[in-house]
């Protein structure tokens, strides 16, 4: 996960001098790079030697430690192509500045998605759902729509899935789960009630839940086991979860590939599914 974007998922719960510092960092990463820790604590009215304790909190042994997974993390961001407009969409906004804004913010978060989660989690995350004995999926909303398509491409690899939209019959499904299963759950906000207390129960049954939710600290990530992160710009007022269901069908479709590729038969499910399909396709012709 990008040092970044660690920052500011947990400047809210910082200190409020730690807080000025994550913050002056995050602003402004390629200045923070320029400056030693004496000019960087001259620069937000700070002590230096409260910017080391800061990169130690972070988990880095020195203030040049921090400097370089700072450095690391610009160098790996993507750069939205030229042209692409990021950016709230606002009232007076015209057709094609809409359309730009509205793909550049979906670039950024499915880019920031795939960088937030380590080649280490998603491992860990394709092992346990490629060794249960059942997989069941759960989400409110636009993560229901989600978890019904990633249900869709599991079942066509032959998987054991368990989905439905209605959070009662959700519950019920739980209740038979054991620890030879998994509970995928979607919530990117991580405090959708239906979804967090399915997964309180999946705990409590021994089942391993695997949570897909922001990077913020919330009610989900602490009941989850296994934790991918979404990256979205949902922060300000919004008519639909737009950016988040994007970056969770980018999340979900990664690990449908990956299943794919570590699935010596993969070809052979997928090759019968789209056979069958097309007997119904034929007769609709």
């Amino acid at each position: 996960m990008s040092v970044l974007k660690k920052i500011e998922a947990k400047l809210e719960t910082m200190a409020r001098g730690d807080r000025e510092i994550g913050r002056y960092i995050v602003d402004n990463p390629d200045q923070m790079l320029r400056l030693s820790t004496a000019a960087l604590a001259a620069e937000i009215g700070r002590s230096q030697s409260s910017v080391v304790k800061f990169s130690q909190k972070l988990g880095y042994a020195s203030y040049q430690d921090l400097k370089l997974a700072v450095s690391e993390a610009k160098a790996q961001e993507w750069q939205v192509p030229a042209g692409v407009i990021h950016g709230s969409i606002e009232v007076g906004d015209s057709h094609q500045v809409i359309l730009r804004k509205l793909i550049g913010s979906k670039l950024l978060s499915m880019q920031q998605t795939v960088a937030a989660n380590s080649e280490r989690i998603l491992s860990r995350a394709l092992d346990l759902l490629d060794r249960a004995r059942r997989i069941h999926l759960v989400g409110v909303g636009a993560s229901s729509l989600v978890a019904r398509d990633f249900s869709y491409k599991l079942m066509k690899l032959g998987r054991n899935v368990l989905h439905d939209s209605d959070s009662h019959i959700q519950m019920a499904n739980v209740s038979t789960l054991g620890p030879d299963d998994v509970l995928f759950a979607l919530s990117h906000s991580g405090a959708s009630i239906e979804t967090l207390r399915i997964a309180e129960l999946a705990r409590k049954r021994g089942t391993t839940v695997i949570a897909v939710t922001g990077l913020h600290d919330n009610p989900l990530s602490r009941v989850a086991n296994i934790r991918l992160y979404t990256i979205a710009d949902e922060e300000r007022a919004r008519s639909s979860s737009i950016t988040a269901r994007d970056a969770q069908l980018t999340l979900t479709d990664l690990l449908f590939l990956l299943l794919v590729q570590r699935q010596p038969d993969a070809n052979d499910h997928i090759h019968n599914s789209e056979a069958a399909v097309s007997v119904l396709k034929a007769e609709r012709s």
